[in-house]
């Protein structure tokens, strides 16, 4: 009888040095938590650092280029006529003159851009700039007034001017004129309210000098525009032609295409590009004239992207991302061989193991920022499963459990940086692969007696 009770308080006894050891494990991954939260926070500092810092080198250098012009504004008179006293013996009236504006678009618009980007180092960081020498020429049609009721005597014709608006006057290397006809005619800085426009890029306002009334009262006005300028980013202009043509031609291989058109024709190759856009008065939602104010039509601006892909932050915050997954399946091949091979493996080694899987973080964060990803990847891989396989080793006492950690982790690392390289496919693969693993750890959980 006495026996009986012996092996029953021996069975409940290693029921509970099981159960034991599995909330153990459990509080131990809990812990761990906290080390990769860090670790999260610390990448998107570093991130946050790397995006000031270009962003100062951006600033001095020349910011992105947004291009909106050349609009032809003319002044004209209108009359408002108020009636005092009205009905009364003393009634009068009283006129009053006002200026207004109008803008009007061009007829044809032809941009030519050859970029030159340029790689910028601050510490370890870097960013794309370029200079650019930008040819436009196009034409205007006369100004119609027709359609708002003015009269051709009540429109100031010598009071006219061209205005340009660009997101960039810093990166501005020569005198901005225009050759309107055969006159030339040269470009100053004119200060307007920001916040009248809601521009959600700054945009600054370049007005001529005043134009020759036979230079804008023909049927029809060619004009030429040279500007040579620093920029980074990327370079855009607004589609104001009735007919708007874009050609940019760059030895910049790293680039994307940015608005809202694209390209028609893109000659693509290992050295750079030649795009080319075709924006009609059809494609686009707007007028080519306005009274009163000019738009914001910065929401219809194209053009390209020079920015340097920087995505080792964004790869490392992914691969954080299944720092929980990576430390459990551990966890649960240790556990798994110290029940199968009945080698007690103490909390504190358990504890270690986990830390040097967090510390592969860092070392990938650390060598990502000196290095590009995959090289980092591998290093950091190699380093952490070098170090739990050796560790492992002095643990299990043999060396067939450890060869097997090995493999283990050599075939998780491997699987994880497949699914941070996928996009479309990554839930798809990452979900197989979770279930083939789990269907391992069944089959090998499958003689294991609990009590």
């Amino acid at each position: 009888m006495s026996n009986k009770k012996q092996e029953t308080t021996e069975i409940k006894s290693k029921k509970n040095s099981a159960t034991i050891k599995m909330l153990m494990v459990g509080a131990l991954i809990a812990v761990l938590m906290i080390p990769l939260t860090y670790i999260k926070f610390l990448i998107i500092e570093r991130a946050e650092r790397q995006t000031s810092v270009v962003n100062e080198i951006n600033e001095k250098w020349g910011k992105e280029v947004l291009l909106y012009g050349p609009i032809l504004k003319v002044p004209y008179k209108t009359y408002t006529e108020t009636i005092h006293n009205k009905g009364k013996k003393n009634e009068s009236t009283e006129t009053e003159e006002k200026i207004n504006y109008a803008f009007f678009f061009p007829e044809s618009l032809n941009t030519k851009a050859t970029v030159n980007p340029e790689k910028k180092h601050r510490g370890i960081y870097e960013t794309a700039v370029y200079k650019t020498k930008m040819e436009i020429d196009g034409n205007f049609s006369k100004p119609d007034f027709k359609s708002i009721g003015v009269k051709e005597e009540n429109v100031i014709w010598d009071k006219a001017k061209i205005i340009i608006k660009t997101s960039n006057l810093k990166g501005i290397n020569n005198q901005i004129k225009i050759t309107l006809n055969k006159n030339t005619y040269f470009f100053k800085p004119k200060y307007e309210n920001q916040n009248q426009f809601n521009d959600d890029i700054r945009l600054h306002r370049l007005e001529s000098v005043t134009l020759n009334k036979t230079d804008i009262a023909n049927e029809l006005s060619t004009f030429k525009i040279d500007i040579d300028i620093n920029g980074s980013e990327s370079l855009k202009i607004v589609p104001i032609g009735k007919e708007t043509n874009m050609n940019v031609i760059s030895n910049w291989d790293n680039k994307s295409f940015i608005g809202n058109y694209l390209p028609f024709e893109k000659g693509e190759s290992l050295t750079g590009f030649d795009a080319k856009w075709k924006v009609l008065q059809i494609n686009r939602p707007f007028s080519q004239q306005y009274f009163y104010k000019i738009p914001n039509l910065n929401e219809f601006a194209f053009g390209v992207s020079f920015m340097i892909p920087v995505d080792q932050y964004l790869q490392s915050e992914r691969a954080t991302k299944y720092g929980y997954l990576v430390i459990c399946l551990t966890f649960l091949i240790f556990f798994l061989i110290q029940s199968l091979s009945k080698i007690n493996i103490h909390p504190f080694q358990y504890m270690m193991i986990g830390l040097a899987l967090t510390m592969f973080y860092t070392l990938l964060i650390s060598i990502t920022e000196h290095s590009n990803f995959f090289k980092a990847y591998i290093i950091a891989s190699i380093s952490v499963i070098a170090l739990i396989t050796l560790y492992s080793k002095s643990i299990l006492k043999s060396f067939k459990f450890p060869f097997f950690i090995f493999l283990s982790l050599g075939s998780l690392y491997t699987f994880i940086y497949v699914i941070i390289q996928l996009e479309s496919y990554a839930l798809l693969v990452g979900s197989i692969g979770l279930f083939t693993i789990l269907g391992i750890v069944m089959y090998a959980s499958r003689k294991i007696k609990w009590n």
